[in-house]
Parts: structure tokens; C-alpha cells; sequence
């Protein structure tokens, strides 16, 4: 299941990515408003991954999960994924995180953008959502810019690290994404 945009490849996570996705997890920046924290040791990675690994081998699935790559140079971007909800409410919530050397190339936009087409046009959602801490601008610039839009604010629904925190739920549904 693993997906490609203009400049990345999604390739769908595998038990030899524990190690990867734990390095990114326990980098500072990326963990600021991560409600999983930083990570202790590869073991609480392996938690946090093991539905979207577990799910693959399901008939109906409701985790997905991808390493980012580039595709000319094949590093390493960060790691997204979909949950998605019962079924008769087609609803998928993304979430994403990259290294910090590669913020500010547009790859989030295109991520996001990628997990958004695909959410729509190969599992047929109704509705994509995702929340966002208030004080994270950088994301909230990157899901308006992909095309959703801010519906509210949950207050002190986030476990940071510093507290609960308000989050904005922003969501995108089919009808926006099949008039552009």
C-alpha cells in the first residue's frame, strides 16, 4: 500500500522501522506537540506503531501507517498515518511527523495533500479530520494550505508535555475535495 506524490514515497511501515520512527519521535522539536511524548526506548515506539503494522493483515482495515522518503535521494522525511472510524461514518483522521531538517520544503502540504487523495479516491471517506495544537502554527498553516478547513477549538483535550492544551480540529470533506 504505499503511495507516491510529485517528490515523496509513502512506503507503508514494517517491524524494520521501529528504529527510524523512534529516532524521530525522540527529537525535541518534533515531540513539542506530539501527545505521545518522547518516547523511553524502542519498546513504547513499537506501541505506538503496532496497530497500523498489526492492521495490514486485516480484511477491513482502520490503521494505516507510512514512512516518508524523498524520491531522488531517498532519505528519510518522517513518518503518517490514517485511522479511520466505523464504517458507516467514513471518516479517516491524519496525523504526521517529519524531521525537522525537512520542514519548511513543502513536504507536509504534500503529504498531507497525499493522505487527503487517498483517504477520498481509493478508500471512499466522507470526511478527513485532524487536530492541531492552537500553538502549532506551522501546522495549522500546513492543513489550511492542503484545503481544510478550521470547524472549532476542544479545550485541554491534548496531553503535552507542558499540560493539557486546546487543539483546533480542522477537516476537509469529499464534496471540498471533488470541486477543485
Amino acid at each position: 500500500m504505499d503511495l507516491c506524490t510529485e517528490r515523496l514515497l509513502l512506503k507503508e511501515m514494517t517491524w524494520d522501522d521501529i528504529n527510524i520512527i523512534h529516532r524521530l519521535h525522540q527529537i525535541e522539536e518534533v515531540a513539542e506537540f506530539n501527545t505521545i511524548g518522547i518516547p523511553r526506548h524502542t519498546g513504547d515506539t513499537l506501541e505506538v506503531m503496532l496497530s497500523a503494522l498489526e492492521d495490514q493483515h486485516m480484511k477491513i482495515r482502520q490503521h494505516f501507517g507510512w514512512t516518508v522518503w524523498t524520491k531522488d535521494t531517498e532519505e528519510f522525511v518522517g513518518e503518517g498515518g490514517m485511522h479511520l472510524s466505523a464504517d458507516r461514518f467514513r471518516r479517516g483522521e491524519i496525523h504526521y511527523s517529519l524531521m525537522p531538517e525537512h520542514w519548511h520544503k513543502g513536504y507536509a502540504t504534500e503529504l498531507v495533500k497525499c493522505l487527503i487523495r487517498f483517504g477520498f479516491t481509493e478508500l471512499t471517506l466522507h470526511r478527513i479530520q485532524a487536530g492541531v495544537a492552537v500553538g502549532n502554527g506551522r501546522s495549522i498553516h500546513v492543513l489550511e494550505k492542503a484545503g481544510m478547513t478550521r470547524e472549532g477549538l476542544r479545550r485541554k483535550n491534548l496531553p503535552l508535555r507542558e499540560g493539557w492544551q486546546d487543539s483546533y480540529q480542522y477537516a476537509i470533506l469529499e464534496d471540498d475535495f471533488f470541486k477543485e
